[in-house]
């Protein structure tokens, strides 16, 4: 026989009322997975206030001075993924708003239509009616917040019905834009916005953050593990805690090998041993022993490129053969990106190291 589960509400708050909260002030639990497992980390830890936010401290004191005056502006925040400018931004509209702040924004994503039809009418329609005041100073509160995430996908037409709305509706709103390219935002819209650029984030930072995850989830994690996770980040905080939560998912020791297994990426060692069949071998071979390993351990073309071409800046080398031969990569990646054949351009990668190898023969000389 099935077993009677509890009514929730729509809220997730249990209905029945003999079930009450424990000494601890928490709910009896009930079997089945616990919602904070399931949670990813990038919103588990997503920063709630501003004094959360990993880096960009210049950038985000400005703003929560501007918010405890009265004088936020419309905003641009633009710069890489995984930086924290929409963290920033609603971190902005809690302080705001408190508990009220889903009331008192328009959140719009580029998951939802936004042409020039939405701009005219839900933007306006939002925009356009007086908000109730909220929170210990109403003067603050009462100025609603659009939220417009990645908005570089926005079209032309959008753009500029967006440059009026936002000029006729600024006494009672503020319009905050969102993007990663600020060049495919129109100049009058940048014009009416203060803009900061968000740039990929310091390791410090990101190993500080990943270390507060670590003591917080209770993980296994060698030094050379974390390393490898911050390198692989590049700067995304988003990218850095996914592949943090994937690797714990795979292995319970997180290590620099498990890792990189994980996330596909070819190991330092396997770049190493690439890099020296490249530099020493002759075609014929190296093209033997580098497509065996690409499949032996499943490595994407254009992971090894990038990879070696880091290597290529840590080795000595001439600068003008140095020069040429990361042109050659740069081409062999901008070739790859179109999906051109791997075999083709893998015996171009082995072509222009033999061409280095030769310039390197003829300037010892």
């Amino acid at each position: 026989m099935a077993e009677l589960t509890t009514p929730m509400d729509i809220d997730g708050d249990d209905i029945n009322p003999s079930l009450k909260p424990n000494n601890k002030g928490k709910n009896v639990a009930v079997s089945g997975p616990s919602h904070g497992k399931a949670t990813p980390w990038v919103e588990k830890y997503r920063p709630q206030s501003l004094a959360d936010v990993a880096a960009h401290r210049d950038i985000v004191d400005t703003i929560d001075r501007l918010t405890s005056e009265n004088r936020l502006p419309h905003l641009l925040l633009y710069g890489p993924p995984g930086t924290g400018k929409t963290s920033t931004i609603l971190a902005v509209a809690r302080k705001l708003y408190g508990a009220h702040y889903h009331n008192m924004i328009l959140e719009l994503n580029a998951s939802d239509d936004r042409g020039i039809d939405v701009v005219r009418q839900q933007i306006q329609d939002f925009a356009s009616t007086q908000s109730f005041s909220f929170g210990i100073d109403n003067a603050k509160a009462s100025v609603k917040l659009v939220l417009l995430d990645e908005a570089d996908a926005m079209t032309k037409d959008a753009q500029f019905a967006l440059r009026r709305v936002i000029e006729k509706y600024t006494k009672n709103t503020r319009f905050s834009l969102i993007c990663n390219h600020v060049n495919k935002i129109i100049p009058a819209l940048q014009s009416r916005c203060t803009r900061f650029r968000f740039a990929p984030l310091d390791s410090f930072h990101v190993t500080e953050r990943l270390k507060h995850v670590i003591e917080a989830e209770g993980l296994d994690v060698s030094e050379s593990g974390l390393a490898a996770v911050v390198r692989l980040s590049n700067g995304d905080m988003r990218k850095a805690l996914n592949i943090l939560q994937s690797t714990h998912m795979a292995s319970q020791n997180i290590t620099e090998e498990a890792v990189y297994l994980c996330t596909g990426n070819p190991l330092p060692k396997d770049i190493e041993q690439i890099s020296h069949w490249l530099l020493n071998e002759s075609f014929t071979e190296s093209f033997k022993r580098i497509s065996d390993m690409k499949t032996r351990k499943g490595l994407a073309l254009v992971d090894i490129v990038r990879e070696v071409t880091m290597f290529v800046f840590k080795i000595k080398m001439p600068p003008d053969v140095r020069v040429l031969l990361i042109n050659d990569l740069a081409d062999i990646e901008y070739r790859l990106s179109f999906g051109c054949n791997d075999k083709l351009q893998l015996g171009s990668i082995i072509a222009s190291f033999t061409k280095a190898r030769s310039a390197l023969v003829a300037a010892a000389k």
